[in-house]
């Protein structure tokens, strides 16, 4: 079992935007003017393009016009790819969000890869309750553990669905921004790597859950490099670890979170990856989500 991935699914933007669905639990987001479709774009293509220059396997589909998706640009919340050759589709939040689960992003899937089974986790949507994929879990592969805050995102009972299925243990906790509000995705606090874990400690204000989530971390042998709510807030906790076509280990981030850490913190990180880093600075503005967010990581087989 691999922690780390090769192959990448992007989605293309076509009509990025604000939007108001999500803005109500997420605090990350700002309605940050114009032009938005036309930064995210070149934020997007300098992503994709960085990543293909690290001899990274980017399968990029383009969005459609309709229906209209301004997070399209954010395919990990609403499906995920497994070893096992299973896809995962899950319940979303936000109306306009459940259409981003579109067929022609299965097909062009499955023109590359090999799926065994496609499971649609989706129907609890209709009960108001939602799980939206490694936003709101964030997996140690390895040691099949789900870690996720639980949040109006991320419901519990979902969570122990998903691992019933998948064969994963859950570790479960609450965190919140420094403004005391509940954070509203397990991945723009923590990031599991092969050989550590970033997480933002004093989110988690329960002293029992933070000392649980420490000793998992530590009993799995990951070295927990501790970030700060500023950091936090400059999407430092949003970051993923990949692996090239040549077997290297990468750390893929945004500029802004790059610019965030600490000298003593990058100099931990090398020892496991090299940085990789673009500026997102328009697509985490206004929609809340950065570099990790952007990045829906395929364990399935290739044809």
């Amino acid at each position: 079992m691999m922690q780390s991935t090769s192959h990448l699914l992007m989605i293309e933007p076509v009509n990025f935007g604000f939007n108001a669905e999500t803005a109500v639990n997420n605090s990350f987001q700002n309605d940050s003017g114009a032009d938005l479709q036309q930064n995210a774009l070149q934020e997007f293509h300098d992503l994709v393009s960085l990543l293909q220059k690290n001899n990274i396997d980017v399968t990029v589909i383009k969005d459609t016009e309709a229906p209209h998706t301004p997070d399209s640009i954010f395919p990990n919340n609403w499906i995920s790819f497994h070893p096992d050759g299973r896809i995962y589709l899950y319940p979303m939040f936000a109306p306009n969000r459940r259409l981003e689960r579109k067929q022609s992003v299965l097909d062009a899937i499955q023109q590359r890869f090999i799926v065994a089974e496609t499971v649609d986790l989706s129907e609890p949507e209709s009960e108001d309750r939602f799980l939206e994929g490694t936003g709101s879990m964030v997996l140690d592969r390895i040691n099949r553990i789900a870690y996720a805050c639980i949040s109006p995102r991320t419901d519990v009972e979902l969570v122990n669905e998903f691992c019933r299925l998948a064969n994963f243990n859950s570790v479960l906790f609450s965190a919140k921004d420094v403004s005391g509000v509940p954070i509203y995705h397990t991945n723009v606090l923590m990031c599991v790597a092969e050989q550590y874990a970033v997480v933002c400690l004093e989110s988690i204000m329960d002293k029992t859950e933070r000392e649980k989530l420490i000793k998992s971390l530590v009993e799995t042998g990951k070295e927990i490099i501790d970030i700060s709510f500023q950091q936090l807030n400059c999407f430092a906790g949003n970051m993923l670890q990949v692996v090239n076509a040549d077997g290297k280990y990468l750390l893929v981030m945004s500029s802004q979170a790059f610019g965030s850490l600490r000298k003593d913190q990058i100099c931990r990180l090398d020892k496991y990856n090299r940085i990789i880093h673009s500026p997102l600075d328009h697509i985490e503005g206004a929609g809340g989500g950065g570099a990790r967010c952007m990045i829906a990581e395929v364990f399935l087989q290739p044809k």
